[in-house]
């Protein structure tokens, strides 16, 4: 009997090796690439993301589909405007605000009947009806704590982090307010489980110290309330450092940096968080097919064995500037050094 997507992933998640090493390939805007469409036009409807992801997914037989669309549309929902490039990920426009009146003056929107977000809900209930619970269906939100650097910019951010603590307080209750019901929408709508980007948490950005007092707070306020699994991902941030913190905030998975080695993570994460990585994305757009193969095969090498890893790329995004010949040889590198029992820890062909 051939093993599912979702199955590969919840043994894995379970610290035991499946079939195999499951592989994540968290494809966005490569969508449009199959569509022929510019990558603002694929964003404007729901249906589009849809297609792309179930195309995606047949061309690159990986283990998930991945309804996100891009950041800034949590801040698009709140009025900010989006910037589109070519050949990039959509950014945010200018702040939302940046005085303390602006800041107070804040309220999250409505999540459920928004047009903005209902592209989302409509990509993911799209998803869902297509593969039923054959294959995870990954939502993503950004944390209450790092949604303010779209907000107010990372400088005014910073001011109203180490300086205005009631201003803070506010910010982050309106925050988790609407991460909440954002998550628990997409989750209704058929996402199996919930992307947490939190980089501003990462040890590349804010002291352990720090992150103890701010951002492990607030995800353990925020996390118990999303009524499903969340993994943690920290947008190459580096993690070893706040490791154990994470596993208290109930989180699964932990996206985890290029910029340490993935052995050490491994085992500190050990029976405790699955983790997602190990393939640099920026690197990969200039990889020949045998790099790629070398790339996944030592990934596999110092983190796939007894489970909980899920391969994947470093960042939770893959350039648009990755070929699709690099896509698909580590599609198939992932199967050829990724099948268990790994031939002595190292892979098999």
């Amino acid at each position: 009997m051939s093993v599912t997507s979702l199955e590969r992933v919840l043994t894995t998640l379970s610290q035991k090796e499946p079939d195999r090493v499951p592989l994540f390939l968290l494809l966005t805007m490569h969508g449009a690439k199959e569509l022929g469409v510019s990558i603002k036009d694929y964003y404007a409807r729901g249906a589009n993301v849809a297609e792309g992801q179930l195309r995606m997914l047949t061309k690159y037989r990986h283990d998930c589909l991945y309804s996100f669309f891009y950041a800034p549309i949590e801040v698009e929902a709140w009025g900010a405007d989006v910037i589109y490039v070519e050949d990039g990920p959509p950014n945010a426009g200018a702040p939302l605000a940046l005085t303390t009146e602006e800041i107070k003056a804040l309220e999250p929107p409505q999540v459920r009947g928004n047009p903005v977000l209902g592209k989302v809900f409509e990509a993911t209930a799209a998803l869902k009806a297509k593969v039923g619970d054959a294959v995870p269906i990954v939502g993503v939100v950004m944390s209450p704590f790092s949604l303010p650097v779209m907000q107010l910019g990372f400088d005014r951010y910073l001011e109203v982090m180490h300086e205005e603590p009631e201003l803070m307080t506010r910010l982050m209750a309106i925050n988790e307010q609407f991460c909440v019901e954002f998550a628990n929408a997409q989750l209704d709508a058929g996402a199996t489980a919930i992307t947490y980007f939190d980089p501003v948490s990462s040890s590349t950005i804010i002291p352990p110290a720090r992150y103890l007092q701010t951002g492990w707070e607030v995800a353990r306020r925020t996390l118990p309330k999303i009524n499903g699994p969340t993994a943690t991902h920290l947008a190459s941030g580096r993690a070893l450092p706040i490791v154990d913190p994470l596993v208290e905030t109930g989180t699964a998975i932990i996206g985890v940096s290029v910029h340490e080695e993935l052995a050490a993570l491994k085992a500190v994460c050990r029976g405790k968080l699955t983790i997602l990585g190990g393939l640099n994305g920026i690197e990969m757009r200039r990889w020949s097919p045998e790099e790629a193969e070398a790339a996944v095969k030592e990934a596999i090498r110092q983190a796939g064995s007894g489970g909980g890893f899920i391969l994947s790329d470093n960042h939770g995004e893959i350039p648009w500037q990755v070929p699709e010949a690099i896509l698909l040889a580590i599609s198939e590198a992932a199967r050829r050094w990724g099948r268990y029992p790994l031939k002595d820890g190292k892979g098999s062909a």
